[in-house]
């Protein structure tokens, strides 16, 4: 896209990370900031596949905003290339060249608009941005941290926890007590890279890389609010020269369209038609099922999710990708006594704010965290990597809005205890009056005075004032 106007302004170069659900948040956020300063021009540098999987979601928000030009960054695959099926091979294969075909796409922008970049935006991966942004001429470096502050407070201290936490000689029970805001966090619930798993990765060695190298950005900003962990948020803030709470987002921006297409298959609708459904159902009564679009349960765990379910005769709502069908499932779900629906795809964010959802069954991505917590549902967390350990665990033991699945992994048994505590007991009902604590909060930083409001105006100042 060309931009539209010719008038004076700053020109911020935006680099995203194209894998899993990095680009959309980042883009996201561009497209508030651009809305915000007219005058500024907004270049989004993503792969072609990414850009094309987020634009169909996100179209009218980039039309809106004739100053964002949504450009295309080579994907880092050599011609002729024949993957071997490594992990994260197309990540490695992408960062290896990153730093010099974003060199190069920055080149071309500048020649193409007549305007010199005055501002570096990256996701925060690309710690290589420090050093770019000096190249260029000493830019302001405004990184994104797409999940949440735990992480992001795990990577920074990466050295200071593998000093003195240990993996191995413990009972369990061990926690990160040197790190302020983690004194309930098990070396287990880090993400991998940190004291665990392949350290010396590229992966591994690029999350360490962006911890050392953040505290010399302009400013770090993340989809959060500074109410949910004020201890964490007091202490990255020292950490950084400035550290910028902008979210949630999901509060603000106006909902899509619901669809209302539905096909009834047994005892299960099949289709998109959930918001109307919900409206049929008693407050706080179903059950919201979803891992996102990248996590995969086992075939015997999705078995022994469904037969909980049936067991338990609760209503729900499953939002469970195709990807993830078996012949196996697919049967028992279209025999059994099942009181809900099942669906390919939902609006989360306006699902997990119907009054009728009483519980969120979750991976613990980030941004599933923060949707639940802006609905006010308490959820039922079965993480699986990255983040999701410690991301349920600040969900279970220190914001106390849900719990872990019994033994890590869902069984018929286990899954129904949970139900039972969530739908059905006191501490149900306690998690869910703490949620909503929360999300009045998370409100009330989106409003014109709050938190949030004024780090997007401080967020706005650094990218505006940058010529």
């Amino acid at each position: 896209m060309a931009p539209a106007s010719n008038q004076v302004g700053g020109h911020v170069a935006v680099l995203a990370f194209p894998f899993s659900t990095h680009a959309a948040p980042l883009l996201n956020i561009v497209c508030r900031l651009a809305a915000a300063t007219p005058n500024t021009l907004f270049s989004f540098f993503n792969t072609k596949q990414s850009n094309s999987s987020i634009l169909a979601s996100n179209t009218s928000s980039i039309l809106r905003n004739s100053n964002v030009r949504v450009c295309e960054v080579a994907d880092g695959v050599p011609e002729g290339y024949v993957f071997v099926g490594k992990p994260q091979e197309d990540i490695e294969l992408f960062m290896k060249a990153a730093p010099d075909n974003f060199r190069r796409c920055l080149e071309a922008s500048e020649a193409e608009t007549g305007r010199k970049v005055s501002c570096l935006v990256t996701d925060a991966f690309f710690w290589f941005g420090a050093h770019m942004a000096d190249d260029l001429g000493g830019l302001p470096w405004v990184p994104f941290w797409t999940a949440g502050p735990a992480s992001l407070s795990a990577h920074v201290h990466t050295d200071l926890i593998r000093n003195t936490t240990s993996m191995g000689g413990h009972d369990g029970n061990e926690t990160v007590t040197v790190i302020a805001g983690m004194s309930k966090v098990r070396p287990q619930d880090l993400p991998e890279g940190i004291i665990f798993g392949k350290l010396d990765s590229l992966f591994s060695r690029m999350l360490h890389q962006m911890g050392l190298m953040l505290p010399l950005a302009t400013a770090v900003f993340i989809n959060s609010f500074e109410e949910l962990d004020p201890v964490i948020t007091n202490d990255l803030k020292s950490k950084f020269k400035r550290y910028l709470n902008v979210g949630p987002f999901d509060l603000l921006e106006s909902p899509a369209p619901a669809a209302t297409t539905t096909l009834q298959t047994g005892d299960v609708v099949v289709g998109d038609g959930c918001l109307s459904w919900l409206d049929k159902q008693k407050a706080a009564s179903v059950v919201y099922v979803s891992f996102g679009s990248v996590t995969r349960p086992s075939p015997e765990e999705l078995m022994a999710l469904a037969e909980a379910l049936e067991a338990s005769r609760v209503p729900f709502l499953w939002s469970l990708r195709n990807n993830l069908k078996t012949p196996k499932l697919d049967e028992f779900i279209s025999k059994a006594e099942l009181n809900g629906m099942v669906v390919p795809w939902v609006p989360q964010p306006q699902v997990l704010a119907h009054g009728s959802v009483g519980a969120f069954v979750t991976h613990c991505g980030w941004n599933s965290v923060l949707e639940s917590v802006a609905g006010g549902v308490p959820m039922i967390c079965r993480p699986f990597f990255g983040d999701q350990k410690l991301n349920a665990r600040m969900v279970e033991d220190e914001w106390k809005i849900g719990l872990k699945l019994e033994g890590g992994v869902f069984t018929k048994n286990g899954m129904l205890k949970s139900l039972d505590i969530l739908l059905s007991q006191k501490k149900g009902n306690i998690m869910r009056d703490k949620i909503n604590t929360f999300k009045q909060l998370a409100q009330q930083a989106v409003e014109p005075k709050g938190s949030s409001t004024r780090n997007f105006e401080s967020l706005l100042e650094v990218i505006s004032t940058a010529n």
